[in-house]
């Protein structure tokens, strides 16, 4: 991948990290919220990655996404995408879909 000027080439954030840190949290199902009007996390994917709700410029996004903290406050990366609803319908629709390709898979 072409490196940007002051940034780091993008690896995989588990990558970069020491072993004994590449240990994902036990996914949640609990859903929170933020504390402020940023988005709201809906389930905990992984330690740092989250499925969020978010509305931006009056329209309502499904966020994947890798999260950062900064002075104990989670924080969206640029690690993501953002799927409007539209799209994430469309995705709901083809869940079958995926898990059917998934099993011939294993």
């Amino acid at each position: 991948m072409p490196k940007r000027k002051g940034i780091p080439a993008s690896s995989d954030a588990e990558d970069e990290q020491p072993e004994e840190e590449q240990e994902e949290a036990a996914p949640s199902t609990d859903k929170t919220t933020t504390t402020s009007d940023g988005p709201r996390v809906v389930c905990e994917l992984s330690r740092n990655r989250k499925v969020a709700v978010k509305k931006f410029k009056g329209k309502v996004f499904v966020d994947v996404r890798e999260f950062w903290s900064k002075d104990g406050e989670d924080l969206p990366s640029k690690k993501g995408i953002s799927l409007p609803l539209e799209q994430w319908e469309m995705l709901r629709e083809h869940i079958e879909d995926v898990r059917e390709v998934i099993a011939s898979f294993t």
